[in-house]
C-alpha cells in the first residue's frame, strides 16, 4: 500500500492536518441568512429610498441568526432583518405565531411631538372601528406599555442616518399588537379625554370579492375586494352589462388589499376602444435599475363603458388595488377619490429559504405611472381626509360632472 504524503507526512510522520475534520455543525441558519442578506442585497429595489445600511444589518444580524436555538427563534430573526426595510410589502409569508402584527393591521397612525401616535385613518370592517376608535385619537399606550416604547424597540436599528418613514412604520406597528390577540388601547381624544378601549380579535367576515348595486342618480356602484381571483373579471363584466345606461360609475377599491395584474388589467379594458399604456415598471440592474418597459391595456368586452368613473380608495387599498387607481387614471377613465392609499410601489418577487423552508416576499420592480411619477407617492384627485364620507364625496363630483354636461342630475 503506498504510504505516501496522502496519509503519512513528509519522513513518513503522521500528517494531522491533512486528515484532521472539524467537528460536525449545521450550516442551515449561516446559509439561510447568507441567502437571504445576499438576494435583497442584489435585487431588493428600494435602498436608495431608504437608510438602510445593509452591510450594518449582515453585521448586526448574523451572529444572532447562528445562534438562533429554534426554527421560529431563526424565522424572528429574519423577520427582523426585513423590518430594518421597514416596508410593508417586504414582509415572511407566515409569520411566528408570537410575532407582532405587520404594520396598517386597522389603524394608520402617525408619530406625534409627544409620543403618542396620532390615528389618521381606521379601517371601515375593522374591530377598531367597531369599538369607537375615530381619526384624531392619539394612542397611548398598547396593554398598558407606552407606544414610544413598543416602537423604539421594534424601530430599525441599522440606519445611516434617522428617517421619519422608518419611524412612523415603527409606530405603526406598535399600534397593531399582537398575531391572534386582543388588544387594549389607551386613547386620549380631541376633546382631551383618555379612554381605554379594547379591541377583540375580529374574525372577518365572508363577504364576496365583488359587489354591485344601483346608487340614487342612476350612478353604479361596484365593490372590488380583491384582485386575485380570476372569477372577478367575469363578475366585473356582469355587473358591467346592468350598468350599460347609468349616467356614470363609482368602483369602490377600498378594501382591497392587491392581487395579480392578470386579473385588473382585463377590468380596465373595458372603458377604453383602442390600446393605452396604464403603467412603466424597472428592474434592479446592478447598482442601478433597467431601463423601463411600458405596460400596456387592451380593450376588451362587448361594449366600451364611456361614461365617467371614480374609483375609490383608502390606506387600505394595496399594491394591486393602488396599480388599479392609478392605471385607470393613466388611460384617461378614472378621477380618484378618497385618501392616499398604502404605499407599496412595487411588484413584489417571492423567496423561499431552502434549508428552513421560510418563505416571504421583497419589493422588486418599482412601478410609476404613464407619466414616470411613481406609484408610491400616488394621491388622490378629490382627497378625503378626517373621515369623511367618500363615497358622498365620490357622488357629488360624478352628479357635478352631470351637471356639466347639462344631463339631469
Amino acid at each position: 500500500m503506498a504510504t505516501g504524503v496522502g496519509m503519512l507526512g513528509v519522513a513518513g510522520i503522521p500528517c494531522a492536518s491533512v486528515w484532521a475534520q472539524e467537528p460536525p455543525h449545521d450550516v442551515t441558519l449561516a446559509e439561510d441568512f447568507d441567502e437571504l442578506w445576499r438576494t435583497l442585497g442584489e435585487r431588493y429595489c428600494f435602498f436608495a429610498e431608504k437608510t438602510t445600511d445593509w452591510n450594518a444589518v449582515h453585521r448586526w444580524y448574523r451572529p444572532r441568526a447562528l445562534a438562533a436555538d429554534s426554527r421560529d427563534a431563526f424565522a424572528s430573526i429574519v423577520s427582523d432583518v426585513l423590518g430594518e426595510l421597514y416596508d410593508a410589502h417586504t414582509h415572511m409569508s407566515d409569520p411566528p405565531a408570537n410575532a407582532l402584527r405587520g404594520p396598517y393591521f386597522d389603524l394608520w397612525v402617525e408619530p406625534d411631538r409627544d409620543g403618542s401616535a396620532v390615528v389618521t385613518s381606521v379601517r371601515e370592517s375593522s374591530a377598531a372601528a367597531d369599538v369607537g376608535v375615530r381619526v384624531g385619537d392619539a394612542v397611548l399606550a398598547v396593554d398598558t406599555r407606552p407606544i414610544r416604547t413598543i416602537a423604539a424597540g421594534v424601530a430599525p436599528r441599522c440606519l445611516s442616518r434617522p428617517d421619519p418613514a422608518a419611524t412612523s412604520y415603527a409606530y405603526n406597528i406598535a399600534t397593531s399588537g399582537q398575531r391572534g390577540q386582543p388588544r387594549t388601547l389607551t386613547l386620549r381624544s380631541r376633546d382631551g379625554r383618555d379612554r381605554q378601549l379594547l379591541i377583540p380579535v375580529k374574525k372577518p367576515r365572508e363577504v364576496p370579492n365583488v359587489e354591485s348595486r344601483l346608487l340614487a342618480g342612476n350612478i353604479g356602484l361596484i365593490v372590488i375586494r380583491s384582485f386575485a381571483d380570476d372569477a372577478v373579471v367575469a363578475t366585473v363584466d356582469a355587473a358591467l352589462l346592468g350598468f350599460k345606461d347609468t349616467t356614470g360609475l363609482v368602483i369602490d377599491v377600498r378594501e382591497n388589499g392587491g392581487g395579480d395584474t392578470a386579473v385588473a388589467r382585463p377590468i380596465m379594458g373595458r372603458f377604453i376602444t383602442e390600446p393605452k399604456p396604464y403603467a412603466r415598471m424597472r428592474r434592479r440592474d446592478g447598482v442601478g435599475f433597467s431601463a423601463p418597459w411600458t405596460e400596456m391595456v387592451e380593450p376588451r368586452g362587448p361594449f366600451t363603458y364611456g361614461q365617467p368613473v371614480v374609483v375609490l380608495t383608502t390606506r387600505w387599498s394595496a399594491s394591486m388595488a393602488e396599480g388599479f387607481p392609478m392605471g385607470m387614471r393613466g388611460i384617461g377613465r378614472a378621477v380618484i377619490v378618497g385618501t392616499p392609499m398604502m404605499r407599496v410601489g412595487a411588484a413584489v418577487f417571492p423567496l423561499r429559504l431552502d434549508r428552513t423552508g421560510l418563505t416571504l416576499q421583497y419589493s422588486a420592480e418599482p412601478v410609476y405611472d404613464v407619466q414616470d411619477r411613481p406609484r408610491w407617492l400616488l394621491e388622490p384627485d378629490v382627497p378625503v381626509e378626517g373621515g369623511a364620507d367618500i363615497l358622498a364625496a365620490a357622488v357629488a363630483q360624478l352628479t357635478q360632472h352631470s351637471v356639466r354636461q347639462g344631463k339631469p342630475a
